[in-house]
């Protein structure tokens, strides 16, 4: 709720004057805040000390991107004594620009009785209802940055004949929705470089890099996992380390203007030369910060994780993979883990099954194969005259007619028992 005191002027009759939304987790944006579509209600609140006469009670809902920022000073069109462009002093030329999104106006008085100009209100507390709807075009999201904004408000407008207007105004948050569940922010990313570390020809060796995480939108909250291989092949000892950057672009008048800040950070473990070191996973949680903002033709709002490496007396070697913080978060990897599970359990349910007591026999060999069935597959061959006649085709030739030997029938009974020596028990008397 917002709330303004006693306004001047009429004797100062109005003693409250407040503006109240239905829903004010949604107003301070920790309900999610309003979308295009939404409709926003509330009150007017107006406590009065004594009779007030009103020319109008207006109720304004606005939304606007703005830009702002000065110029270093430069060169001025005049020279000096030896040519030298001389600068000017104070600051240079300015830069804006603005974008409006929302523009709504609604008078919450009655009309005046006929002949009258204004509405006397008695002495007391007064509500006066409002409800409008946010147009159907994508609204942007609401931000507060370094040289510029996305606003929303709503404002209720006291006009009195004897005195100044007085207002009172609350402010929206304004929600645009990024699904990072759609395609294109499902597809893992993947860079690598690699350094030489020396100068000139005193080089000491390669620095190599790679990385991956396994899709580009995450959401506030979320962890990333890091997936990276760097390999040391210098002389010095080198730091692995890996950072979320929010980049800020502003547009206005043709230039542009750009403020990067880092937003969370991780750091690995030193390598030494000649080791290698591997992030199977190595996590980096994000910190509460705005969505992304892609959709503003004068703000944008960027991010990326950069994995880098620190290397003593040289320049950092880095890769940058890009990020899209989005609103709504992607379920579809918890969802297909437990499809996969579910099906796995299923396909594993001959485990249960368990083995009898007492295992069959094997069935005999003849009652499987018939006699005219092992006929059928052996040929008849001529028996062999002496063994130099029975070398002199090729051996394969004769392995056909051991296909279907029967194997031995199955019997529990050892045909062929070993021959053990009767032990006689032996008794001893002490």
């Amino acid at each position: 709720m917002a709330a303004a005191g006693p306004g001047p002027g009429a004797g100062g009759a109005v003693k409250t004057l407040a503006l109240v939304l239905e829903d004010e987790a949604r107003r301070a944006g920790g309900g999610g805040g309003y979308c295009s579509g939404d409709t926003v209600s509330g009150q007017v609140l107006l406590e009065l000390a004594g009779p007030l006469p009103l020319r109008g009670l207006r109720l304004e809902a606005a939304g606007r991107a703005r830009v702002a920022w000065s110029e270093s000073p430069g060169a001025g069109p005049g020279a000096g004594a030896w040519g030298v462009a001389v600068r000017p002093p104070g600051p240079g030329p300015r830069r804006e620009a603005e974008v409006r999104y929302l523009d709504i106006r609604q008078s919450l008085l009655r009309d005046p009785p006929e002949g009258e100009e204004n509405l006397i209100l008695l002495d007391g507390r007064h509500e006066f209802p409002f409800s409008f709807q946010l147009p159907q075009e994508p609204l942007v999201t609401s931000f507060t940055g370094k040289y510029g904004s996305i606003q929303y408000y709503v404002k209720a407008i006291l006009e009195r004949p004897a005195a100044p207007d007085q207002s009172v105004q609350t402010e929206l948050q304004v929600i645009s929705h990024i699904d990072v569940s759609s395609p294109a922010l499902l597809t893992p990313v993947l860079r690598s470089q690699e350094k030489m570390v020396g100068c000139w020809f005193f080089t000491s060796g390669p620095v190599s890099l790679s990385a991956k995480i396994e899709r580009k939108g995450y959401c506030n909250g979320e962890a990333i996992p890091i997936y990276a291989e760097i390999e040391n092949c210098s002389s010095r000892l080198i730091v692995p380390k890996a950072a979320i950057f929010q980049t800020q672009t502003y547009l206005a008048s043709g230039k542009t203007k750009t403020f990067r800040q880092m937003v969370a950070n991780v750091r690995g473990n030193h390598i030494a030369s000649g080791s290698t070191d591997t992030w199977n996973g190595k996590t980096l949680k994000i910190p509460p910060v705005s969505p992304s903002i892609l959709d503003c033709c004068i703000i944008r709002v960027e991010y990326s994780l950069a994995v880098y490496i620190h290397i003593p007396g040289a320049k950092k070697l880095m890769i940058e993979m890009p990020l899209v913080i989005g609103t709504i978060p992607c379920i579809g990897f918890s969802s297909r883990n437990s499809s996969i599970t579910s099906q796995f359990s299923m396909d594993m349910s001959w485990l249960a099954l368990t083995m009898p007591e007492h295992p069959e026999a094997p069935p005999n060999y003849a009652d499987v194969v018939s006699e005219e069935e092992f006929s059928r597959h052996v040929p008849a061959y001529p028996p062999p005259i002496d063994c130099e006649e029975q070398l002199c085709c090729p051996v394969f030739a004769y392995i056909q007619e051991f296909r279907f030997q029967p194997p031995p029938l199955y019997s529990e009974i050892d045909p062929h028992p070993t021959d053990v020596e009767e032990i006689q028990p032996v008794s001893f008397r002490l």
